[in-house]
């Protein structure tokens, strides 16, 4: 069932959570949309967070039209599929946040699936703050609840959102990154392991989804400068000492799968050399048994022309004398080979 506006309006069913706070704490009851501007006041300390989950055009343009969003920033959230960004639009700004979600599996394989990501994108203006997720991005609940029983740091209004969000997604980068780590570890192990080759389609499907994970963390890195910085308005200065620390997990987060992708590198080049060291040793064990088989198959070869004037056809020992021959010429090439670690 939709939510239910305190005038009895159904609200839009992609909107998971409406709320009203004042100096920090939630105002009881559900709030309306169609009263909720006559009750916001930036002044007073009263502003709303809006939450909504996979919206669609329609559902999301009650909203838009209420606080006056502006029509970019709505496309891009509803059809997702953005790079992390801050754009300011007029008086509002529109983060766009990748998240991260690690897919549990035994061992990494040609097809494993490491992480997924999903979408969070943030409209802060005055006296408000919207919420819309897409994808695998982790509900907000906890993040609402927690803040809540902050009323200090919510009175900062929507900019505690902004960090409160970024913060729990920069974290889940952390988390992931964490348990990436014991993937590369494995398939590290592996690689200069000397019982068994590793599949070079295994440590390229890692390369993959790391490659992936990248893509999500490495463009948030200016947005978050940015709101660290202090330049940004309607961020008060309290707050972005907080966001401070968030970039700082987050360069720490960036710095960590950079150091993977260059090991993951590593070990595809290692796994590549050692392929072809394997593929050099077998074409010179194939030669050198190509050496040994030479010698027999040639005085074979020649015993084998059945003309009438060949040296020895009529001498009693000359077949024992022949294959000592082979034995002993075989016998000289074989330690030669073993020797030189052709064999």
């Amino acid at each position: 069932m939709a939510p239910r506006n305190e005038d009895g309006g159904d609200l839009p069913t992609a909107v998971v959570d409406c709320a009203l706070y004042e100096d920090g704490e939630r105002v009881p009851g559900h709030v309306g949309l169609n009263r909720i501007l006559d009750r916001i006041d930036p002044k007073a300390g009263r502003f709303a967070w809006i939450g909504l989950y996979e919206p669609t055009a329609e559902q999301i343009q009650q909203v838009a039209a209420a606080f006056g969003l502006h029509p970019l920033a709505v496309e891009d959230a509803v059809h997702a599929h953005q790079r992390p960004k801050l754009e300011r639009y007029g008086d509002t700004l529109f983060l766009v946040l990748k998240t991260i979600v690690y897919v549990d599996h035994e061992q990494v394989t040609a097809t494993s699936e490491i992480v997924d990501t999903g979408e969070i994108m943030l409209f802060a203006g005055p006296g408000f703050a919207i919420s819309v997720r897409h994808g695998s991005a982790p509900p907000l609940d906890g993040v609402r609840r927690r803040l809540e029983a902050d009323p200090d740091h919510l009175g900062h209004g929507p900019a505690a959102i902004v960090h409160a969000v970024a913060d729990l997604v920069v974290d889940r980068y952390l988390e992931v990154a964490d348990a990436f780590q014991s993937d590369v570890e494995d398939l590290e192990a592996e690689v200069f392991s000397p019982d068994r080759p590793v599949d070079a389609a295994r440590i390229y499907q890692l390369k993959r989804e790391l490659l992936e994970f990248r893509r999500a963390v490495a463009p948030l890195s200016g947005p978050l400068q940015r709101l660290a910085s202090g330049t940004v308005a309607d961020i008060p200065a309290k707050v972005t000492a907080y966001l401070r620390d968030v970039s700082d997990h987050h360069q720490r987060a960036a710095e960590t799968i950079n150091g993977f992708d260059e090991l993951v590198t590593d070990m595809l080049n290692a796994s590549i050399a050692q392929l072809s060291v394997q593929q050099n040793f077998d074409m010179r064990r194939i030669s050198a048994m190509a050496a040994l088989i030479a010698v027999p198959t040639m005085i074979a070869g020649v015993y084998g022309m059945n003309f009438d004037h060949m040296p020895e056809l009529t001498w009693r020992y000359g077949y024992p004398a022949v294959l000592t021959v082979i034995v002993i010429v075989c016998t000289l090439i074989y330690r030669a080979l073993r020797r030189n670690k052709w064999l």
